[in-house]
C-alpha cells in the first residue's frame, strides 16, 4: 500500500504555517530523573509544547513535571504502549516525538529526529542506538541480551521490507500524529516500539534513522523485567511482520 497522499487543500494549509511539535515523554516514577531532564530540555529553548503522560506515579512525577512548564496527562495505567496510544489520540501538533523519562535520551538530539518530517524527507524518523552509540546497550549480561534481541528483531524486519534498519526498540522517534493515528495500534508494553515501525512500513510511509546516543539510566532501575516481557516481544514480532 501506497503513502496516503495529502490533500490538496492540507497542502497549501501545511505551506501556511510551520508545523507545529510535541515532545512526548511517558512516566512512572520518574520524579528523579526528570528533574535532571527537564531543565536540559527548557534550555533549548525550542518553542515546541511538552507533555508527560503519567502512568499513575505514587511520587512526585506530576508535581516536578509541571513545575517546568509541561502539561500532564493521567494514562489510563496499562503500560507505556497504552501511554503512548492515549497521547496520540489526544496530542493536536502535527509531529510527536517520543522519549523516555530515565535520562538515557539527550534532548539536543531532538532537533537531528524533527528535521527530515519538516523537510518532508520522512513520515517517522527513529533515533538508533547502534549508529549513536549506548553506554548500556551493550553493557551486562540483561543488556548484552537486549542488544541480541534487539538486532534479531530489526533483522527480520529488514528481510521482511527490505530495509537496512539497525535499531528497531528505541523508544526515541518522531512522527507525524496524522501517521501515527493511522498505524491502528494497540500494544500496551514497550512492545508498541517494534509494531510502531513495521506498521509503518507495511502501510507505505517513509521511516528513516539517525544517530542518537544512549547514556544509562540515571536513577532508578527500568521496569522490563525480561523474562515477563521476552515471549510478547516475540509474539508481537512474528504478528506483525507476517500476520496484522
Amino acid at each position: 500500500m501506497g503513502r496516503t497522499a495529502p490533500t490538496a487543500s492540507e497542502a497549501a494549509a501545511a505551506e501556511e504555517r510551520a508545523l507545529t511539535v510535541t515532545i512526548v515523554i511517558p512516566a512512572r516514577n520518574e520524579a528523579s530523573n526528570l528533574r535532571v531532564l527537564l531543565p536540559k530540555w527548557r534550555a533549548l529553548d525550542l518553542g515546541y509544547s511538552l507533555v508527560v503522560v503519567d502512568g499513575h506515579s505514587t511520587d512526585d512525577t506530576a508535581e516536578v513535571s509541571r513545575s517546568f512548564g509541561a502539561e500532564v496527562i493521567l494514562d489510563n495505567g496499562g503500560g507505556k504502549g497504552a501511554g503512548i496510544r492515549f497521547a496520540i489520540e489526544t496530542i493536536e501538533t502535527d509531529i510527536i516525538v517520543f522519549m523516555d523519562a530515565d535520562n538515557s535520551h539527550d534532548p539536543a538530539d531532538i532537533p537531528k529526529l524533527v528535521e527530515p518530517i519538516l523537510k518532508d524527507e520522512a513520515d517517522h524518523v527513529s533515533g538508533s542506538r547502534v549508529r549513536g552509540g549506548s553506554d548500556e546497550l551493550f553493557g551486562d549480561f540483561n543488556n548484552f541480551l537486549r542488544a541480541t534481541g534487539n538486532y534479531i528483531i530489526t533483522t527480520g524486519i529488514n528481510y521482511r521490507f527490505g530495509t537496512r534498519l539497525s535499531d528497531a526498540e528505541n523508544g526515541f522517534r518522531a512522527i507525524r500524529t496524522s501517521v501515527a493515528r493511522n498505524l491502528n495500534l494497540r500494544e500496551n508494553i514497550h512492545t508498541i516500539e517494534q509494531e510502531m515501525v513495521m506498521k509503518t512500513l507495511r502501510k507505505g510511509y517513509r521511516l528513516v534513522e539517525v544517530p542518537t546516543h544512549e547514556y544509562a539510566r540515571l536513577h532508578g532501575d527500568s521496569s522490563i523485567s525480561l523474562m515477563k516481557v521476552s515471549f510478547r516481544f516475540v509474539y508481537t514480532w512474528i504478528r506483525y511482520l507476517f500476520i496484522d
